[in-house]
Formats: C-alpha cells, sequence, structure tokens
C-alpha cells in the first residue's frame, strides 16, 4: 500500500464527473490513504453523501457551520490534519474561486486556509476550459504553487468532443502516487526497455519468451514517479503505458535496437530491462509456411545486436543499468554480464522467483558487490531499484 499513512482530504465539487470521485476514494484507500471527503452543496447534487461516507468510512463535511466542530472551524481543523487535498472534480466556477481568493463555502475556506499542498483536478466542457476566463485563472493557479491535474481529451458529458474531462480515477490516483514520491531522479532523461521481443518465422509464427514486461513497465512508473522525463520502448505486451510516460511500441530485436539507439544519447540513464530475443530468424517465410509440403521446413538463425552492450559502449552515453535472469548461480553469472557489458549496475533475479510473475526476488550487484533486496510486489523492487539508481548517479 503505497499511501499508507497519508490524510487526504478529497474536495468534491458540483459537476457530473462527480461520479467518478466515488471510485477515486476507494481507490486512495485501497493504497492505504485516510480520505475524508468535503462536498461543495453543487456535489450533492449529483452524488450524495451516503455514498462517499459509505466508502471512506468517515462522516462526509459540507457546511462550515457544522455542528460536530464545536469551534466551528472545521476549515481549520480539516485543512491542519491533511498531508494533501486534492479536488476532483474541480469546476471551472470553484477553480475560479481558489484563484481570486473567496472563501463563500467549507471547501474554498479550507482551501484558503490551508497549510498543505493542493491539486486540482479539472472538469468542465471544452469551451469553458478553453475560455480566456479559465486559461487566466490556471496560470494563477500554477503560479501560486497549485498542481493542475490534466483536463483529459474526449468526449464530455454534453456530447461535445474536446479538451476538459476529468481525468480518469486510475489517472489522479497516480498523480498522487508520483506527488508522495521523492523526486530523487528529477531533471533526468530516462530510457527503458520493457517485455519481450517476436522474431518472426513467418507471418503468422515466431519466437518470443515468456516475459510479461510488468518489471519493465514497474520501472518506467517509479522513474517518471520519481521525477524522470522517461521513454519506454515496449516490446508486444498487454500494459497500458504508465501515466506520464511516452511508449515507443516496437515489435523484433531490431526494432527495439534501432528505437534505442536513436535516443540513447539524449539520456542521462537507460534501464535495459526487456527481454531481448538473442537470436532472430536470417530466413523468415514470405508466406505462411504449409506442413503439407513434404517436410520441416530449417529455420536458420543468426544473432541480434546486443543493445545494452552498445549503449554501454557510447561515448559520453547514459548510465547504463542491465537485468540478467538467469535459472541458476545467479550471483556468479550476474556479475559476468556485468563485467563484459562494462556496465556499472544489473539487476539479477531467478527465473524461478518471479519470471512473468506479479512478485519477484532481486539483487542488485555493482562495484561494491550484491545488495539483496527482500521479496516484494515488482513495483515496490521497483522503487527500490530506482533509488539505489539515484545513489549511484548522484556520486558520478
Amino acid at each position: 500500500m503505497e499511501l499508507l499513512g497519508k490524510r487526504i482530504v478529497l474536495g468534491v465539487t458540483g459537476g457530473i464527473a462527480a461520479y467518478k470521485a466515488a471510485e477515486l476514494v476507494r481507490l486512495l484507500i485501497k493504497q492505504g490513504a485516510e480520505v475524508q471527503v468535503a462536498m461543495t452543496e453543487g456535489a450533492t447534487h449529483f452524488v450524495t453523501t451516503t455514498t462517499f461516507q459509505a466508502l471512506s468510512g468517515k462522516s462526509v463535511f459540507t457546511d462550515q457551520w457544522d455542528a460536530r466542530m464545536p469551534n466551528a472551524m472545521a476549515h481549520i481543523d480539516l485543512s491542519r490534519q491533511a498531508d494533501l487535498i486534492l479536488v476532483a472534480p474541480a469546476t471551472a466556477d470553484f477553480m475560479a474561486r481558489v484563484a481570486q481568493g473567496l472563501a463563500d463555502d467549507l471547501l474554498a475556506t479550507m482551501v484558503l486556509a490551508r497549510d498543505c499542498p493542493l491539486l486540482l483536478a479539472p472538469a468542465m466542457n471544452r469551451q469553458m476550459w478553453e475560455s480566456p476566463a479559465t486559461q487566466r485563472n490556471v496560470t494563477q493557479l500554477a503560479a501560486d504553487g497549485v498542481q493542475i491535474l490534466g483536463p483529459a481529451s474526449g468526449e464530455q458529458a454534453c456530447g461535445e468532443v474536446g479538451a476538459g474531462r476529468m481525468l480518469e480515477p486510475a489517472e489522479i490516483l497516480e498523480a498522487v502516487l508520483a506527488f508522495f514520491t521523492p523526486k530523487v531522479l528529477a531533471g533526468k532523461q530516462v530510457l527503458i526497455t520493457a517485455g519481450p521481443t517476436f522474431e518472426a518465422i513467418d507471418p503468422v509464427r515466431g519466437i518470443t519468451n515468456l516475459s510479461s514486461g510488468r518489471m519493465g513497465y514497474a520501472v518506467a512508473r517509479a522513474a517518471q514517479q520519481a521525477g524522470a522525463k522517461v521513454v519506454l520502448v515496449s516490446g508486444p505486451v498487454c500494459f497500458s503505458a504508465p501515466h506520464g510516460v511516452d511508449r515507443i511500441n516496437v515489435r523484433s530485436a531490431l526494432d527495439m535496437h534501432a528505437a534505442v539507439m536513436a535516443r540513447a544519447a539524449a539520456a542521462d540513464i537507460f534501464i535495459g530491462v526487456a527481454a531481448v530475443a538473442d537470436y532472430r530468424v536470417a530466413n523468415r517465410a514470405e508466406h505462411k509456411l504449409k506442413k503439407d509440403t513434404g517436410g520441416v521446413p530449417p529455420i536458420e538463425l543468426i544473432e541480434n545486436p546486443d543493445i545494452l552492450a552498445e549503449v554501454a559502449r557510447l561515448k559520453d552515453g547514459p548510465f547504463c543499468v542491465g537485468f540478467a535472469a538467469e535459472s541458476q548461480n545467479l550471483d556468479a553469472y550476474a556479475q559476468a554480464k556485468r563485467r563484459k557489458k562494462n556496465i556499472p549496475l544489473i539487476a539479477g533475479n531467478l527465473i524461478q522467483d518471479g519470471f512473468g510473475g506479479d512478485d519477484n526476488r532481486l539483487v542488485l550487484f555493482d562495484d561494491a558487490g550484491a545488495h539483496p533486496l527482500n521479496p516484494a510486489p515488482k513495483s515496490v523492487l521497483a522503487r527500490q531499484l530506482v533509488e539505489h539508481i539515484a545513489t549511484l548517479t548522484g556520486k558520478n
């Protein structure tokens, strides 16, 4: 649970996207956060307070004169207990009032009186979002240190299409997780590979492996949340790109090699997580091979380029991190691979400990020796790897 112990006030204002805030509460609590919901009067016309009370396990506040606060200072008491105030959805009216410092209801007063950070997730019609008045307010809010999440573009409740949709709850959750993550890679350009490659035999068959891409995607997510600008070169997987990560889709090892080499010089850090095929088919068939042609067709293999080693040889190239998935003798094989490729860090694991699964067990190998990490979900291991990379690159 990545938000364990964090106290979040979720403000809900009066827009149709208020129904999405219910799912957001569930996601925040699932990550361990303590969520206190405060609603404007307008929000109660879209979703009831009972819904949010049931999901959060806490009574919902809507009135700054709430009798549960004997000092009549709900706006002070609630904000002082919070690590973060998040307003989702944030209507155009609410954003205007915050930008101008108005305090005419509980939520606006709480925002004005806060001593914790404020995140706003706008939700409104595209013309309202594009209005010069709204854009002036957005500029003012940003200047005041308020972080704006989104909005997204797409079909809106009014039937129009354009910018103004509130981000989906899962995207807002990712932004909250990123907010609380120390920015140990701030300003860094990170290039990552993930997933398997597919080496075609004919138009429908090929050679691949069981890599799911989970570890590479977890590393990309952790690096982005740590403040890096991340480009993810991904083989064929079934995941969406982590929020804020620029994904380049590739299929074969040669595709991945071309995508990486075109971007490696601009990277500060390269992390080769992908399970790249060592070989490709030299005699790939132009048409589907038929089994009734009188024999088993021969398949000739040719070695693929070693992407990690090639990046490591670049003059003034990025800090390189490799991965070694072995079935035995992890320490010996991983260290030998690190020395052969001349890279400062490699993360090794035994295939039986998590290849393709949700959890794993990693050992980090660098010039100082082996650093075993406790078995954990890949999201946790990815954060630990990123922290280790930040420590090593900070010494350079």
